[in-house]
């Protein structure tokens, strides 16, 4: 029976080599090399490891799998087909083709059972750090005593490429010193990349580093002894107190004659008549294509429909759970669903405009706090900044190694493992987190903000020191062109508020946002509080723009800006209505906001007839011609920055109320 079973699944294994292999020539295109090589260890994570069921890919307590090494995506697809998700076979005859669920790199939403989108190597071994962190809160928060609602792990699959990206090293340090035992990555060493041998760029003692990372290493010569995996991943389940890498020897498009071990295998099909003796030397028909054979089909069928009874105890536990604390699990089922807790916002902080001068950092700072006892879910943290970006959670701890519970994130100078790690925490349903740092420092980010945008994930990017207006630190701190690359990111909403009471809407917004991330940008420098009984309500941010000061008389002219620039356009407005000008002044905090709303709102704020429109902004200009129109202007920052006090450098680059009028009577 031992030599049957072993049978069977060695015929297991390599019908996903040669599916793997059908699939990526049938496209004529992929990479069916690293499958084809790994189908050993995806065999062993499927079969016996990993915690899951087909029949809910979101189901609560599952062990959550990323593949790193998005290129081998097929791989996945092949398992989840085979142990019964729903994605079929002309699903993954269908793969790399318009409108499939079998996308070129994994896709979050598109196949179910892909827990996120990977493809930009480093992303997902950075984005499984946020998945253990969110694990080990989520514990904390929920698990008691006979009680442990959540108790799964992260598994992932990372390649050579992975462990050369820069990113990988940020949130390897983060995961040691964190001491995520909850993750365990499976290497593939298989010393190929694209150009060749990665002995060209790449032959550092990756163990060596792991383990000085605080890691669990263990080394296997051969991922072919799926016994040395099955004890490993035993072992790295046994060790709790660090995170654990196994690291696999393989051959890339192992069975293949003339292309195992080359560079030739990694980013191509193999072609038609390598594929034929790739069947041959499997024992397959050379002839067929797409050939499951019935008793491997039901041999994986069985394993994913465990997961069945697996969530069933899981459900009969909360169940029990909800009768001894039933509070808890109510908060737990509405943050499950994405549902914020009733008066919530009713916490939100309001400012006078008798109140002195506040920096937006600063009023976000008491925003946050305010509302946090009434958004438990609500975490996040900084990379080394939270005293600048006024981030820190007051009234809570920290969240580190020994305690798990608390909800501030100390991220250290890892600007870009911060971005990937919340992306894992906003992919963990339940949870609302948020990250801060300079908004120059969003350069280093720009990845992991573009992927939560294509996820169409929640996180909050919190970017402080806005402008030339934080002045001395000069050009290489100074943001000219980041509002425009990052309002170019589809489904990212920007938020730029204009004082403290926009602030808390902009809060309350990206709060409830749902369908992409919100960054919130706010300045170094104090800023006047906008009288709420003179000027628009601040409520209306939510509405992405709004009048703010109605012109006099009819609108000969429209002033628009964001930020701290709308205070400056105010004084510009008394000054021009002073000269008989008759000034609307237009308050713009979101462009995507704005665009959200319909026709009659729009034309209502910007009124065709009136092309006569000023934008001030100190960042590039690109984008505002939209709403400046053929007639308008826009005052923007077309140079860098310099060193010198704030002051000095409005007047330098011309963001004086002079110069606004100036500029707006040039339109006249």
């Amino acid at each position: 029976m031992e030599k049957q079973n072993d049978e069977l699944e060695q015929l297991a294994i390599n019908t996903v080599r040669i599916l793997s292999a059908d699939a990526v020539q049938k496209a004529n295109s992929g990479h069916p090399g690293t499958a084809m090589a790994l189908a050993p260890m995806g065999h062993v994570l499927w079969t016996k490891f990993l915690n899951y069921n087909p029949k809910n890919p979101d189901f609560a307590n599952r062990d959550r799998f990323i593949l790193s090494a998005g290129h081998a995506c097929i791989l996945q697809y092949s398992f989840l087909y085979l142990t019964g998700y729903d994605l079929s076979l002309d699903d993954i005859k269908q793969f790399r083709q318009l409108n499939s669920k079998t996308a070129g790199h994994p896709e979050y939403g598109l196949a179910p059972g892909v827990d996120v989108t990977t493809g930009p190597l480093g992303q997902g071994f950075a984005n499984g750090v946020g998945f253990a962190i969110a694990q080990k809160h989520l514990a904390a928060r929920y698990n008691k005593p006979g009680f442990n609602l959540f108790d799964y792990n992260v598994y992932a699959i990372v390649s050579d490429g992975d462990m050369m990206e820069g990113v990988t090293s940020e949130a390897a340090s983060l995961a040691g010193h964190l001491q995520l035992g909850n993750l365990i990555y499976l290497y593939d060493d298989n010393h190929i990349s694209i150009e060749g041998s990665t002995e060209i760029a790449f032959n550092e003692d990756v163990s060596a580093r792991f383990r000085a990372y605080g890691w669990h290493v263990q080394d296997l010569p051969d991922v072919n002894d799926t016994h040395a995996l099955e004890l490993a991943l035993i072992n790295a389940k046994t060790e709790t107190q660090k995170p654990s890498l196994i690291r696999v020897r393989s051959l890339i498009a192992y069975g293949s004659p003339n292309k195992s071990g080359t560079a030739g295998s990694h980013g191509s099909p193999l072609g038609a008549d390598e594929i034929k003796l790739v069947k041959e030397f499997f024992g397959f028909d050379p002839e067929k294509s797409f050939n499951v054979p019935a008793e491997v089909l039901e041999y994986y069928n069985k394993r994913g429909a465990r997961g069945e009874k697996t969530e069933a105890k899981w459900n009969e536990l909360f169940a029990k759970y909800k009768e001894k604390f039933p509070e808890l699990a109510a908060e737990y089922e509405a943050a499950f669903k994405g549902e914020l807790p009733q008066g919530w916002a009713d916490k939100l902080p309001t400012f006078k405009g008798s109140d002195p001068k506040m920096a937006t950092r600063q009023a976000s700072g008491k925003v946050l706090n305010a509302v946090a006892a009434s958004l438990p879910n609500l975490i996040g943290g900084a990379a080394d900044l939270a005293p600048s970006t006024e981030t820190n959670l007051k009234e809570f701890d920290s969240f580190t190694s020994e305690n798990r519970g608390g909800r501030n994130f100390h991220f250290g100078i890892r600007e870009h493992a911060m971005g990937s790690a919340l992306n894992g925490m906003a992919l963990t349903k339940g949870l609302l987190p948020f990250g801060a740092t300079f908004l120059q420092f969003a350069d280093y980010m720009r990845p992991p903000i573009r992927l939560a945008a294509i996820m169409k994930i929640n996180p909050i990017f919190v970017y402080t020191h806005d402008s030339i207006g934080l002045g001395e630190d000069g050009t290489t701190h100074q943001p000219v062109e980041h509002l425009a690359s990052l309002r170019a990111i589809p489904n990212v909403t920007v938020i730029r508020p204009a004082d403290a009471n926009e602030t808390a809407f902009a809060w309350k917004a990206a709060i409830e946002k749902k369908g992409g991330p919100t960054v919130l940008v706010f300045t170094r420098q104090g800023l006047p509080i906008l009288d709420q009984d003179k000027y628009g309500k601040a409520a209306d941010l939510e509405k992405g723009a709004y009048i703010l000061s109605e012109a006099s008389n009819g609108v000969d002219l429209i002033l628009m800006a964001t930020g701290s620039e709308v205070s400056l356009i105010l004084e510009a407005q008394a000054q021009l209505e002073a000269d008989g000008i008759s000034t609307r002044v237009v308050s713009m905090p979101s462009w995507e906001l704005f665009e959200k709303q319909d026709a009659d709102y729009k034309e209502k704020v910007l009124p065709k007839a009136s092309r006569k429109r000023l934008a001030v902004e100190m960042a590039s200009p690109q984008g505002w011609h939209k709403y400046t129109t053929d007639e308008g202007d826009m005052l923007g920052m077309t140079t860098f920055g310099e060193s010198a006090p704030a002051e000095d450098l409005y007047k330098h680059f011309g963001f004086t109320v002079d110069n606004v009028v100036k500029r707006a009577k040039a339109l006249l």
